[in-house]
C-alpha cells in the first residue's frame, strides 16, 4: 500500500528544506519526518534527498517525484 502521509512529508520537506521545519509544519517530530523519508526512499530503491547538515536538497529522483507529488497530494 502507497504511504500518503510520506508524501506528504516529502513535499513538505522539499519545499522547507529541512526536515525538522517541515516536522513542525505538519505538527510531528523530526525523527518521525526521517522515518518517513527513509520509509518512501527504500520503498522506492532511490534517495530523494541529498543532505548537508541540517539542510537538505532534492536529488535527481527527488526532483523529477516532486511535481507528481504535488499534483497527488
Amino acid at each position: 500500500m502507497f504511504d500518503w502521509q510520506g508524501l506528504e512529508v516529502f513535499v513538505a520537506a522539499a519545499r522547507v528544506e529541512n526536515f525538522s521545519a517541515a516536522a513542525q509544519e505538519l505538527h510531528l517530530s523530526q525523527p518521525a519526518v526521517t522515518q518517513r523519508i527513509q520509509a518512501l526512499e527504500r520503498d522506492m530503491g532511490v534517495s530523494l534527498f541529498e543532505r548537508q547538515g541540517r539542510r537538505v536538497f532534492l536529488s535527481e529522483a527527488g526532483a523529477y517525484l516532486l511535481p507528481m507529488a504535488q499534483d497527488l497530494i
